[in-house]
């Protein structure tokens, strides 16, 4: 994988605890209880409840959150505040598509905040992305340039495919490494 080795951890240490989504919701969100009456749709519930998790223990806690197929090149210690962008329009220089593969965020931070009002909101567990990478660019090009939002946006070098000087982590995407064997 150009000149990279890639191996696996297996950690499979049970967990002491197990917060439900839907219990840390109503501290973040007044009103009423989920009921869990909404259809999960066509898209595994695990990765839509993975979506709402990361977003949910990011505003409670803070932190940086990144997919399991990302590989850290270098500290993410300097990086506050941070999403980054998938992919870029060439002409415009602007983001085209943001990726919630890799979060770097403050607790409460207010964009998380309306990332989980938005997945509240326009949830579809019917079509792939949208309460994830699609839902963190529909909100993103909301809040852009209003007050009181302080984010960055990476552009795709420092997360995705491309490995550069920049790059601080790279998300091996399934479809990009499904072939790629790990070493014992």
């Amino acid at each position: 994988c150009n000149g990279f080795s890639v191996f696996y951890i297996n950690l499979s240490v049970p967990a002491k605890t197990s917060p439900e989504p839907a219990n840390l919701l109503p501290e973040i969100l007044p009103g009423d209880k989920p009921t869990g009456n909404i259809n999960p749709g066509e898209v595994s519930l695990g990765q839509n409840l993975s979506n709402l998790l990361r977003l949910v223990l990011l505003y409670k806690y803070g932190g940086v959150y990144i997919d399991t197929d990302v590989i850290v090149l270098k500290s993410f210690n300097n990086l506050s505040n941070v999403i980054g962008a998938q992919s870029m329009n060439i002409e415009t220089k602007t983001w085209s598509r943001l990726n919630n593969a890799v979060l770097v965020f403050d607790k409460h931070h207010p964009l998380l905040y309306k990332f989980i009002q938005e997945f509240a909101l326009t949830f579809d567990g019917n079509k792939w992305g949208h309460n994830g990478p699609y839902l963190v660019s529909r909100v993103v090009g909301r809040v852009t340039n209003r007050p009181g939002f302080n984010f960055t946006v990476l552009p795709p070098p420092a997360f995705y495919p491309q490995i550069r000087r920049q790059s601080y982590a790279v998300h091996l995407w399934n479809r990009q490494s499904k072939d790629v064997r790990a070493e014992e």
